[in-house]
């Protein structure tokens, strides 16, 4: 149990309120993974937005299918950050080691406010082109893929760019420290945790400097005038500063101008990445298929730079958002096995440092196949129940030779109890979709022999 005063701190980083005493740094390696200890936060604010709804009958605002594919994405980004996270900081080091222009110094408090603005005003430029550029697009879409607009929004995050970003970010290197940049990278990323709810409305005063959900709530929206707005993080300044501030005037319609239409987590990771191969290839002379990749995502020969407006589609109210296909007692299947993913997810990042590279990246490719599985239970696809025996028997012969679970000399401990409850929940998963696999087969075959 967290003493008062630290949770009190944890809770202020949620909103960029710290010490800048408490929270600069000289050496990298002391800065704290702020983002780990605001986990168990977002659980308390996503179970408390969603009892708000509830109360209020707000029950179009979630959708527990999209919410449970918003968390699979946040979990794909962390897991892809663990391999590459090192490598980031290692060139951000190396940047700042050879050609800084400047040495602030790191306990000064004019240091800690420069950062903050420095890394904030990086942020509105790394995000506007992360919209203007169709390549840094194919990363970034995924965020902006939900049809709904709540807390696990926030955590719906792409893979692709947790390695374009970084790039993006290396100019700060010529000024900022990198324990300086780390530090209010994290809270950055932490502030707009809370801006993603349509719980609260606006914010007097505030909006005028502050991103708040008002304004945060016009950058998700799909109708033609929330298109390319409001890209700040933390200060709403620099769009104001900019000409990309837009003011929300009625609820928006979420998500993408066309939507994708599935809780696969892959196709949403990718598709877009496979919509610029197809359009470079079919598109002729060298200038086209650059712009295909650099101009934005809406361009085509003939039109501007970032698109037409105009071909942005009409939003057609009410709006129905994707759905899934499949029955109630297969999305609680899900919601258990999901809640099972987290619990090893977890144990898996806070152990990632003391395990063997085989041992890790195994985890990862189990946890990464594990959510896929789960996608095509929820998109109702007849795939999911051999797909499933596949992924629990995996488990067991990853357990046999690798994991170890719960036993002597395992890398990946955790309370017996649990751990034998996990394990003998996968076998009656095993023997329930080896019995689902058996009963699609009959149908199948009845349905020939009708034939």
């Amino acid at each position: 149990m967290l003493p008062a005063n630290e949770l009190a701190k944890r809770l202020g980083y949620l909103f960029y309120i710290a010490s800048p005493n408490e929270t600069s740094f000289e050496k990298l390696e002391d800065v704290p993974d702020y983002i780990v200890q605001a986990v168990p936060l977002f659980v308390v604010f996503v179970i408390v937005e969603l009892a708000f709804n509830l109360l209020h009958s707000k029950r179009d605002r979630f959708q527990i299918d999209d919410g449970l594919t918003s968390v699979s994405q946040g979990m794909l980004q962390e897991l892809s950050r663990i391999f590459s996270e090192g490598a980031v900081l290692a060139s951000y080091v190396y940047v700042y080691n050879n050609y800084r222009i400047v040495t602030l110094p790191w306990d000064s408090v004019f240091t800690w406010f420069f950062a903050l603005l420095a890394v904030d005003f990086a942020y509105y430029w790394v995000h506007r082109c992360s919209h203007e550029m169709n390549l840094a697009w194919a990363g970034h879409q995924v965020h902006h893929s939900s049809e709904f607009y709540n807390l696990t929004t926030a955590l719906r995050q792409s893979v692709l760019q947790a390695y374009f970003d970084p790039v993006l970010y290396m100019p700060l290197a010529l000024v900022l420290s990198p324990s300086a940049y780390l530090v209010h990278h994290q809270f950055n990323r932490l502030y707009q945790f809370l801006i993603h709810t349509e719980a609260v409305q606006t914010l007097g005063p505030l909006e005028y400097v502050l991103n708040t959900p008002s304004h945060h709530r016009v950058h998700h929206g799909r109708d033609r005038y929330c298109i390319d707005k409001n890209y700040g993080g933390t200060l709403i300044i620099w769009d104001r500063m900019f000409g990309t501030f837009e003011a929300e005037r009625c609820r928006p319609a979420y998500g993408l101008t066309h939507p994708v239409n599935t809780f696969d987590p892959w196709t949403l990771q990718m598709h877009q990445l496979q919509h610029i191969w197809n359009q470079v290839w079919k598109l002729e002379g060298i200038g086209n298929k650059l712009s295909a990749i650099f101009k934005g995502p809406g361009w085509e020969p003939g039109k501007p730079r970032l698109g037409d407006p105009n071909d942005i589609p009409d939003v057609s109210r009410p709006v129905e958002p994707y759905a899934s296909k499949t029955s109630a007692l297969r999305k609680s299947y899900v919601c258990a096995h999901f809640t099972l993913l987290i619990l090893g997810y977890v144990r898996l990042n806070h152990l990632k440092g003391e395990m063997e590279t085989t041992t890790l990246a195994c985890g990862i490719g189990y946890i990464t196949f594990s959510l896929v599985v789960m996608g095509t239970f929820l998109d109702g696809r007849s795939c999911a129940c051999p797909l499933e025996v596949i992924r629990c028997v995996l488990l067991f012969i990853l357990d046999g030779y690798i994991f170890h679970l719960g036993r002597p000399g395992s890398q990946i401990v955790g309370p017996g109890l649990l751990i034998t409850f996990a394990k003998g929940a996968y076998a009656l998963s095993l023997t329930g979709a080896l019995v689902e696999c058996l009963r699609g087969i009959r149908v199948i075959d009845d349905r020939m022999k009708a034939n």
